[in-house]
């Protein structure tokens, strides 16, 4: 009996993975990821990054190739195709497909003047009201940037994408986008429920450089004949999801529902969170666009904060403060010398560029209260673990300002949520409870290609095999230390700060 797969791509601005799910059993059957080795960003000038399509296409491939020859898989095989993308890119193609120029990515900054401007000169309640967000250095910035600096490289321009589009468009020969690609580019109106007019007008961009919208779950566009004989796929296979890496993340965590936050915590950290009515924080602190389940008549969205000083701090630490040769285990266990609250030390964890939490202020990382006969090497790693986790949930209050109620947090079991200090300190802080997950981008794209085709009735029968690995429940007996030390973070953070 021949088995049946779901695959999934994510497609990163450092590697593309693909995953084969299972769909009787919804195990991860393969993964793959290309390359080995961090892909190359194009930075010409500082502040820039982009990358060449093709090549997220030509690792699409190799991905694809990896997990069919392990798991023998044929095309027929495979019933539909999911896809997770780097968010915010900009990807210009003219009437042959042909892309224009490198693809501008999520990190370049050079289109911040423009979104600046834009937001002063269109109103922050204007923007705020339709946009849930200032235009910022988002995908339609990005293209006024083209339009300005390469006049002749816009006239060509047949279509705008987001990276996800593409790999969608290769596969298909179509070109197609969902409510979610155009929010996260700042081209969908919350409020009329459409595309954002007054900020193509303003921008100069003709309504038809936007594809086609499709729903995020649906059939929304085929592999071609040409390609299904390329990469050894069946012709027709549906591709039926796609969605922005951090909507993908937690749809991979099985998270839907008004209240519910996915986390993660790497080199930077995210707490994304649904919320289930239109709102936008008055000082764009954090992000807002639409959820993976939002429609015009259903309000899901998704409030995205952002922590650039996260897992960079705590292997920064490591490296220069840590006994040298000690592993995050042990130097986790080296903090759990040290009381809650780090004996009254203080890091400040903002050492990782302009910070959107603080307003885009850039006030670095700082030590405060350091007793040169108390404190030592535990107290420092200690401190810098807990300013870690104040500042998440420092953003956190944002949110809940915002109307969200934080109850749960979903988050992989991986990074800082590795260390018992970190996700201790964090739920009893926060008063939510940590759920850990086994799960990975790809294989919540497949899931969710799963569900657009129709294969899976609904998300909870979609990740009905979702391995919950550990549960973290608030700690009461801890909470008046953690909310002392708390206190007092915000207090050194707000004198830093002014």
């Amino acid at each position: 009996m021949r088995q049946h797969f779901l695959l999934g791509f994510d497609v990163g601005s450092s590697s593309v993975k693909a995953s084969l799910v299972n769909v009787e059993t919804g195990e991860c059957a393969a993964s793959a990821f290309y390359p080995e080795h961090e892909a190359p960003i194009k930075a010409v000038r500082a502040g820039w990054a982009e990358q060449d399509p093709q090549m997220w296409w030509s690792y699409a491939k190799s991905a694809l190739a990896t997990v069919m020859a392990v798991t023998g898989a044929k095309g027929e095989d495979v019933k539909a195709i999911g896809i997770s993308y780097q968010m915010h890119g900009l990807v210009c193609v003219d009437k042959e497909q042909q892309v224009l120029r490198d693809a501008i990515i999520w990190c370049d900054s050079r289109a911040v003047p423009y979104g600046t401007r834009a937001f002063k000169t269109l109103g922050a309640e204007r923007c705020l009201g339709h946009l849930l967000n200032s235009p910022g250095n988002f995908t339609a910035s990005k293209l006024a940037w083209v339009k300005e600096n390469e006049p002749e490289v816009f006239e060509r321009i047949h279509k705008v994408m987001l990276p996800g589009d593409y790999i969608a468009m290769r596969l298909s020969g179509e070109i197609n986008t969902t409510i979610g690609g155009l929010s996260e580019g700042m081209f969908w109106d919350f409020k009329e429920k459409r595309v954002a007019d007054f900020l193509m007008d303003y921008y100069g961009f003709s309504g038809d450089l936007i594809a086609d919208i499709v729903p995020t779950f649906s059939i929304q566009c085929r592999v071609s004949k040409a390609v299904a004989a390329e990469l050894g796929l069946q012709e027709g296979t549906p591709i039926s999801y796609r969605a922005g890496d951090q909507p993908n993340n937690a749809l991979s965590l099985n998270v839907f529902n008004p209240g519910e936050i996915a986390s993660t915590a790497g080199t930077s950290g995210v707490v994304y969170g649904v919320l289930g009515a239109v709102n936008y924080d008055p000082k764009s602190r954090v992000n807002t666009f639409a959820h993976v389940n939002y429609t015009t008549d259903t309000d899901r969205l998704g409030v995205l904060l952002c922590i650039n000083g996260t897992g960079i701090l705590n292997a920064w630490a490591r490296r220069t403060i840590a006994p040298e040769g000690i592993s995050y285990a042990d130097m986790n266990a080296l903090c759990a010398t040290v009381p809650t609250g780090s004996d009254g030390l203080t890091v400040i964890p903002f050492g990782n560029g302009a910070e959107r939490v603080l307003e885009n202020r850039e006030v670095g990382c700082s030590i405060h209260g350091l007793d040169f006969n108390r404190h030592g090497k535990a107290h420092l790693l200690r401190a810098a673990q807990e300013g870690i986790v104040f500042s998440f949930c420092y953003g956190m209050e944002i949110m809940r300002e915002m109307g969200m109620d934080i109850r749960k947090i979903h988050a992989g079991r991986a990074n800082m949520f590795l260390s018992p200090l970190f996700r201790e300190t964090l739920a009893t802080v926060s008063g939510a409870t940590i759920e850990l997950y086994e799960t990975d981008g790809s294989v919540g794209a497949a899931k969710g290609a799963g569900i657009g085709c129709g294969i899976y009735k609904d998300h909870n029968e979609a990740f009905a095999t979702l391995r919950q690995l550990a549960v973290i429940e608030p700690d009461a007996s801890a909470r008046a230390a953690c909310m002392g030390a708390y206190a007092r973070w915000k207090s050194v953070l707000a004198q830093t700060i002014a």
